[in-house]
């Protein structure tokens, strides 16, 4: 699709988001939304025309990229038959969705609970952990994101927690292995996992293990970083659940439905959650559902006891039908492999060689298309391109990279000294390349201001 220009359109849209929406995560008078026009495939535009690579996957969940025809045409036909349905029914799209997500989900995890979103993914996760254990505890990882409701937020290891911390959701932080900015003195990935895994049993020693229900990771951390876990650790903390019969929650909401080049990243470990919590790539983000998959044996315990938890919306008819065309056209198309064979073959390679030339760049890490970027000011030091959750004129460094990768046409993911690669897994070569030169001059930027 062309953008065609219509500033006078576009300034009523501004006018109105100004006057009455109200923004997740800003402070409204700093902030200056973006009034879009459109969306097709991997772009977007605005009102005056500009066409951006989105770098961002809206907020890394248009897997397949916007408006898909085969999707949008279920969406469509689904709203013809049955707009919506209460959630205690079996309706086909549903029943459906649920099928096909099983088949990809890893080991037993063959019943699929549907949420809304992946944040109420991970409160019903914790709460079936809870009730099947009898215990209060969840440990969970500092640098992590889990989710902007109540106990998700709590679950949290970084700063978005900071305002809403009750300092009583039964939460146990523990540092995940991160070799490049170790917290265990580590040299090399295997001393990374070896202590990583020894400072989590002894976090349950001290905590009590009888008192430890859940522990919960993403499988890759997505937005505190996109750490990929060294060899071992992801089946190493399946063992230590097992031995102290604790439920092992894996977060696939960010990493899940071809991001990382599998349907779910546990399939890059080969490692089987007790719970696996899921959303965005599930259909795109183009009719909001999340969910959690269960175990066998966490959906026992309910067998004849009820679960005490639900949503109005959960199995939406149309989110569900969203899913099913989601992830057949997945399938058809082989998105998943595609992603895989891109990151290996096209962002890695170029990543590092960006790399090699910047020396903003400290670190380059992902898989798939899903891959970060650590901004430094001293490669030697690693000392951060800005502050930890820096603001203001903190951040200026940050803010003028960002800016200048709008200029050049891509919409980038920025949080913290971090910039992601996470592209819609469909991108073609030539879209990536055209990213990854924006990037370039974007880094250029970011160089000015290394010690």
């Amino acid at each position: 699709m062309t953008p065609h220009p219509d500033p006078r359109t576009g300034a009523a849209v501004k006018a109105a988001d100004r006057a009455h929406v109200f923004h997740s995560w800003s402070a409204q008078a700093l902030i200056d939304p973006l009034a879009v026009a459109g969306a097709e495939g991997s772009y977007f535009w605005d009102y005056d025309g500009k066409r951006y690579l989105d770098f961002t996957s809206g907020l890394v969940y248009t897997n397949i990229g916007y408006q898909h025809p085969k999707v949008v045409a279920a969406i469509q036909e689904q709203a013809a038959k049955m707009t919506t349905f209460a959630p205690a029914f079996a309706i086909e799209a549903r029943s459906e969705a649920a099928r096909l997500i099983a088949e990809r989900t890893p080991g037993d995890l063959d019943k699929i609970f549907f949420t809304n979103g992946g944040a109420d993914a991970v409160e019903h996760a914790v709460r079936m952990a809870r009730l099947h254990t009898g215990r209060p505890k969840v440990l969970s990882a500092y640098r992590s994101y889990h989710g902007g409701t109540q106990q998700a937020i709590n679950i949290t290891g970084d700063p978005r927690r900071w305002a809403s911390d009750s300092a009583a959701a039964g939460v146990v932080r523990f540092w995940a292995p991160f070799l490049y900015r170790s917290r265990f003195y580590a040299e090399t990935e295997e001393q990374e996992c070896a202590r990583a895994l020894e400072h989590l049993e002894t976090t349950i020693a001290f905590e009590g293990p009888q008192t430890v229900a859940a522990i919960i990771l993403e499988t890759i951390p997505g937005t505190a970083g996109i750490m990929v876990p060294p060899p071992g650790y992801l089946a190493g903390v399946r063992e230590i659940c097992d031995k102290y019969g604790i439920v092992f929650i894996l977060d696939e909401v960010m990493a899940g439905f071809g991001r990382t080049g599998e349907w779910f990243a546990a399939d890059l470990f080969d490692v089987t959650p007790d719970l696996m919590t899921f959303a965005k790539g599930v259909n795109s983000g183009y009719v909001p559902l999340g969910g959690v998959a269960v175990s066998g044996a966490i959906a026992e315990t309910f067998a004849e006891r009820p679960y005490p938890g639900g949503l109005t919306y959960s199995g939406h008819p149309l989110a569900c039908a969203a899913a099913v065309a989601t992830i057949e056209v997945m399938a058809e198309e082989g998105i998943v492999e595609h992603a895989a064979r891109l990151g290996a073959d096209v962002v890695g390679p170029a990543l590092r060689e960006l790399a090699e030339r910047h020396p903003s760049v400290g670190e380059v890490r992902g898989v798939g298309m899903f891959w970060a970027l650590d901004l430094v000011k001293d490669r030697e030091t690693r000392e951060p391109l800005v502050p930890y959750n820096a603001a203001g004129e903190a951040n200026a460094p940050m803010a003028a990279f960002g800016a200048a990768a709008k200029a050049h046409g891509i919409w980038p993911f920025i949080n913290m000294n971090r910039t992601h690669v996470v592209p819609p897994c469909n991108v073609t070569e030539a879209e990536l390349k055209e990213g990854l030169a924006a990037l370039d001059a974007a880094l250029a930027v970011a160089d000015e201001y290394v010690a």
